[in-house]
């Protein structure tokens, strides 16, 4: 979170809106997340010290700046001679929590944390709506196959975002799966967010109604029937976060000792 003061000048501190934030949001969750990996500050400490406003002030402007990196890059591609020739794609590899949820930057398996930005333009791509489809960075790869005319990869376990590019209201055959630390997983179809964890505990959000994950839906009954749609897709056979020494590449370069 640190910029060029430049980047802090576009924004007004005194009128930035934090985060929506109700203390009573995590009363219907599991304790699962709630305290674990707490690597970045608590929000108790950023309230504590008076620094909330301060940090959205600064993720604000770390992003602007980053916006206008990436307006660098794409000027030396307009100036260039590739740029009729050339697939752009975009993205983040995490969200970033900012107060929400009585939470701090990723780490968990909720919307904030999971979400990222993710965009793609080049030759033959139209710009338009926003797809509301939930997709995965899974399908980067096999997007680009797609677009550039290349051979198949079977055993890519993404699909092809083509169909979205062509049409942002075309459906999808799967939703987004999200794991985090061994055991714990996020289903996330273009309605509800599903979340198992490993000891069994859920979590269950609609959408369309409920788009900050405010009401944890997993004990009603009358939604049985979309828990279990979402829970096919929970892995059965998740590889481990880490391979047993004996299974590791004995060929692999090894770390010298300090």
């Amino acid at each position: 979170m640190f910029v060029p003061q430049k980047w802090f000048d576009l924004y007004d501190r005194d009128s930035i809106v934090l985060p929506d934030n109700p203390l009573s949001d995590l009363e219907d969750v599991p304790p699962n997340f709630v305290g674990l990996k707490q690597i970045a500050p608590s929000h108790v400490d950023v309230v504590k010290h008076d620094v909330w406003r301060g940090m959205v002030h600064a993720y604000l402007a770390s992003t602007s700046f980053v916006d206008a990196c990436v307006g660098i890059v794409l000027d030396g591609l307009e100036q260039g001679p590739h740029k009729e020739n050339t697939i752009v794609v975009l993205w983040s590899d995490h969200g970033f929590h900012l107060g929400e949820k009585q939470h701090w930057a990723k780490r968990t398996l909720w919307e904030e944390s999971t979400r990222v930005p993710f965009l793609i333009a080049g030759p033959g791509i139209e710009p338009g709506e926003a797809c509301r489809e939930p997709v995965s960075l899974l399908d980067v790869y096999p997007t680009l196959v797609d677009l550039c005319g290349l051979p198949e990869a079977a055993h890519l376990e993404g699909l092809s975002l083509r169909p979205q590019l062509d049409d942002p209201n075309a459906g999808r055959e799967r939703p987004a799966v999200i794991s985090s630390y061994f055991g714990n997983h996020a289903i996330r179809s273009r309605d509800w967010r599903y979340i198992q964890y490993a000891d069994g505990a859920e979590e269950l959000y609609d959408h369309r109604i409920d788009p900050d994950e405010y009401t944890n839906l997993a004990g009603n009954p009358d939604h049985d029937e979309v828990k279990r749609e979402l829970q096919k897709w929970i892995p059965k056979d998740a590889a481990p976060e880490l391979k047993p020494f004996s299974e590791q590449d004995p060929n692999a370069p090894k770390k010298k000792k300090k």
